[in-house]
Formats: C-alpha cells, sequence, structure tokens
C-alpha cells in the first residue's frame, strides 16, 4: 500500500446534499481547517501533517469535484457552495471556532468564509467564528493573477472538449512550470498529484471546477473586501518563484490590505506547503505564536 492509499483510508466522509465528501480529521487542541486548492486535494497537506497534528485538531476536506469526494457531472460548481459545505462540516463536527490554512482554491473558499464571519452571517450570526486567516498563494486579487494557458482553456467554451485529453504528462510539464527552479515536483509527487485528479473520472469535470476564476472576478469586491476589512489576525505565506501568483500577487497584497503581514519564500513556487514545508509550519506558526 503506497502512502497515497494510507492516506485515503485513513479518511472519513459524510453526506452533503446527497454527495460524499471526503475529509481526514486528527490530532486535538484547537481546530485547524485546511483547504487545498486546484486542481488537487486534501493530500496537499500531507507533509505538514505530522506536526500539526500534535498542535490541532485539524480538518481537511477534499472539496466537491476533488479528490476522494464525489464528482458529480452534472453541477453548478460554486465557491459558495464549497463554503457551505465546509460550514456544515465543521457544524457536524461540532466545531464553533477554527483557524484556516488555505492554497489556492482554498484561498477563495476562506475568502468566502471570512465575508460571511466579517457579516455574521448565518451560522456566523450564531456562533461560528474563524480566529485567524494564513494564505498561501493563490488569486486573491483576479487583476493580479496570471493564469496558465492551459487553466484559460480549460476555462473557456472548449474546457470540456478538452478535458479528456489532458494527460499526466501535461500534468508534470504545467507542474514543473509553476514550481520552484530549485524544488521541482518529484516523479512519485507528479503521480500521486494525478492520482488524486483522475479519481472517480476526475478529468471529466475539471472544466466545471475552474469556472471559480470568474467567480473571482464576478465577486471581487466581496471577496477583496472580506481582506481589506478583516478584524482577525491575516497572514499571507507567498513562494515568490510563483508564476501565477507570487512576488506581483503579495507586492499587490502589500498595496491594498491595511497592515499587511507578508512573508516572501524565494526560490519557492505555486506549492509551498510540498516545495518548503519546513517553512511554512515555522512562519505559520511563529503567526499564530504572536497572536
Amino acid at each position: 500500500m503506497n502512502r497515497l492509499d494510507i492516506w485515503h483510508r485513513a479518511g472519513r466522509s459524510f453526506n452533503w446534499n446527497g454527495h460524499r465528501i471526503f475529509y481526514r480529521e486528527s490530532g486535538r487542541g484547537e481546530a485547524l481547517l485546511l483547504l487545498h486548492g486546484f486542481p488537487t486535494a486534501s493530500w496537499d497537506w500531507h507533509k505538514v501533517w505530522p506536526t500539526l497534528e500534535g498542535r490541532f485538531h485539524l480538518i481537511a476536506p477534499d472539496f466537491l469535484g476533488f479528490g476522494f469526494s464525489d464528482k458529480p457531472r452534472r453541477y453548478d460548481y460554486t465557491i459558495a457552495h464549497q463554503a457551505d459545505m465546509v460550514e456544515e462540516l465543521v457544524g457536524c463536527l461540532g466545531i464553533r471556532s477554527f483557524h484556516i490554512l488555505a492554497h489556492d482554491f482554498g484561498d477563495t473558499v476562506a475568502q468566502e468564509l471570512l465575508a460571511r464571519h466579517n457579516g455574521k452571517e448565518g451560522a456566523f450570526g450564531q456562533g461560528l467564528a474563524v480566529e485567524t486567516l494564513c494564505l498561501l498563494n493563490g488569486g486573491l486579487f483576479p487583476e493580479a493573477h496570471s493564469p496558465r494557458l492551459v487553466q484559460h482553456l480549460m476555462a473557456s467554451p472548449i474546457g470540456g472538449i478538452l478535458a479528456p485529453f489532458l494527460s499526466k504528462r501535461t500534468l508534470a510539464r504545467n507542474f514543473k512550470a509553476i514550481f520552484g527552479p530549485d524544488t521541482p515536483p518529484t516523479p512519485q509527487e507528479i503521480d500521486e498529484f494525478w492520482e488524486t485528479i483522475t479519481f472517480n473520472r476526475g478529468k471529466g469535470v475539471m472544466h466545471l471546477l475552474i469556472r471559480y476564476m470568474a467567480e473571482r472576478r464576478a465577486f471581487r469586491s466581496r471577496w477583496v473586501g472580506a481582506l481589506e476589512q478583516a478584524a482577525i489576525p491575516v497572514r499571507l505565506i507567498d513562494g515568490a518563484a510563483d508564476p501565477i501568483s507570487g512576488r506581483h500577487l503579495a507586492e499587490h497584497y502589500q498595496q491594498l490590505i491595511p497592515d499587511p503581514d507578508v512573508v516572501f519564500l524565494e526560490g519557492i513556487g505555486h506549492y509551498p506547503q510540498t516545495e518548503a514545508p519546513e517553512l511554512v509550519l515555522k512562519h505559520f506558526l511563529e503567526f499564530l505564536e504572536a497572536v
């Protein structure tokens, strides 16, 4: 049994609106919600998991359409729905407050949760609370996000036609381009990423999932406003060598967000938790200790 199989077997699931949602849960202490990116899954957190589970009650779902969760072919995948799922999951687990560590797609879900927290919407008006938010590389601002060509194509009207032709070779080429120059993904990591993507015919929904890029433009005011108005501690840990959301996006963050707390990881790309897990842990734990 390989390590991804072990991760999968150690997971749990719950039913959300008739769909099976996979999640990993372990550890004791304050609740820490780990929100993964596109197009991968909660497996993205496996390198930081052993350290964090010694300090926190960890909860890491695979979003609907991702990883080992269900991947319905006819579904209107939206960030709001993913945030609804997260709310229900923490509610089912009896959690009333939690920290968030998020990456990429998960950043946008976290921004929606923060907007609800700020406005005391829904469960957040009944006692649910975000304690702190730590963001890794992601498209926090649509005007400073630089998607890869394959992402543009998948989000276009021909995305559904192209999806079946995506390959592990395509993934490897694109991930090598977005990782740091000295921290490329290993062949094993590519195999694992690819397995989470293709599980349960996952290629068939990728063109639906990537519609979140258009949502970022449509809901910019709400999601950027959530960061601008945040009354909780927020830190951005940014892999500066990332061509999608690296130094250029983090510098934009510094210009727009009041009292910005930004850590640059030089030479690190789009997946800091995979490329430099020790640095992510260092700066994340220092952030919480200073709160």
